[in-house]
């Protein structure tokens, strides 16, 4: 998904010596940042990462709140570089109600405007993206392996994966 992101971004021309002679290769024009939702989205992180090597990186700490009627964010943590200006690669496997990825983006807008969020994730629900859609003004692009059918009545995609950070971390006590 890196390298399809990759392709919507500006280059420019560098020359760079290789062992038998200078060649021109195209490089990207501005480093992303690239910023996952934890603790689900750290393997999927990893390979962003691995592909947009020189970016600087953030991080956000938001979930749901589990015992609430309605479904209610948390917002924990984040740490973040200055993103003025930059493209912002926002990663997290799944984009289900949209709540978290409205609040995690207004909560970075203390570091500064990105010129473009991308929202990379493997599965998200069609409310979502239009939660998204209707609360975020500024430009954005997503970048999704599937669009499930719906959300169920607990905010869960469906079919969907089940909860991601379980998948790779074990179940929460």
């Amino acid at each position: 998904m890196a390298y399809e992101v990759s392709k919507d971004m500006e280059y420019t021309s560098a020359e760079i010596e290789t062992p038998l002679k200078i060649t021109t290769v195209q490089e990207i024009r501005k480093q992303p940042v690239i910023i996952p939702i934890l603790r689900a989205a750290i393997p999927f992180f990893q390979g962003v990462v691995n592909y947009f090597d020189h970016a600087d990186c953030g991080f956000i700490g938001a979930y749901r709140k589990e015992d609430e009627a309605e479904l209610e964010i948390e917002f924990g943590y984040m740490a973040a570089p200055d993103i003025q200006g930059k493209e912002v690669i926002l990663v997290d496997p799944m984009l289900a109600s949209g709540k978290s990825f409205i609040k995690s983006i207004n909560n970075l807008f203390k570091y500064g405007i990105p010129s473009k969020i991308h929202i990379v994730a493997v599965i998200a629900s069609p409310e979502g993206v239009s939660y998204v859609e209707e609360n975020l003004d500024i430009p954005h692009k997503f970048w999704l392996c599937a669009l499930d059918e719906a959300l169920n009545d607990s905010y869960y995609i469906v079919p969907g994966l089940g909860d991601a950070g379980d998948l790779a971390y074990g179940s929460k006590l």
